[in-house]
């Protein structure tokens, strides 16, 4: 079944303390972001790609295109002040009944996960993968803290994947700092998440750490 997939590059990387945004850092021969939408090509070349960019800083992705020869299909729209904007405004040139939505700074999803993903939200709307907490986890007050079980835990990955009419209707409900993911705003328009496996090497690059990481991965 094909689908779109909107690739989140909206931001600027603050806590990368780099000189351009994350999403365009070259790993391995080519910018994170390339990296990443190669991912989906690859799995299916069907699929259509739209990915979010900062507005000032479109020019410079169109360079980085011809540098690297770069000739993948995609569609290339607004990143808005907030990651919701974003995503907002590219839900109105998704083509398909299924819509997933990845981080850009993600450009190791395996197609296993893509595929577990895409296999349990044709089934039954929605898949968000997930990994299970290795570390002991300790919730905090601020003055005490608490142990907690970590089997009662997930970490969230992306791509997260909706009907297009169940994140359609999510996107209705107005921006407010409570909303951490798709998965959380689909959830309080509502509608039930399924989750599925993921794969560890999915890391998001947030740090100089996370980056290093993802480097020697990526050879």
């Amino acid at each position: 079944m094909s689908f779109s997939v909107i690739i989140t590059a909206g931001g600027i990387g603050k806590r990368m303390g780099s000189a351009i945004p994350k999403q365009f850092i070259e790993v391995s021969g080519l910018p994170i972001l390339m990296h990443t939408i190669l991912c989906f090509h690859r799995f299916d070349s069907r699929t259509q790609i739209i990915i979010t960019l900062p507005n000032d800083w479109k020019p410079y992705w169109e360079e980085l295109l011809v540098t690297h020869s770069f000739i993948v299909p995609h569609v290339v729209v607004d990143g808005g002040i907030e990651r919701y904007d974003s995503i907002k405004n590219a839900l109105s040139v998704c083509q398909f009944d299924l819509i997933a939505v990845h981080d850009g700074v993600r450009p190791l999803v395996s197609n296993e996960t893509i595929q577990n993903c895409l296999d349990l939200a044709t089934e039954e709307g929605s898949a968000i993968p997930t990994l299970p907490i290795k570390e002991s986890i300790r919730k905090t007050d601020g003055f005490t803290t608490k142990s907690l079980e970590r089997k009662d835990y997930l970490t969230v990955q992306t791509p997260q994947f909706f009907t297009a009419e169940m994140l359609k209707n999510a996107y209705n409900i107005p921006f407010h700092e409570g909303i951490t993911d798709d998965a959380s705003l689909v959830e309080e328009a509502g509608f039930s998440v399924g989750i599925t496996t993921g794969n560890e090497e999915n890391i998001k690059i947030t740090t100089q750490f996370d980056l290093k990481i993802v480097s020697l991965l990526l050879k």
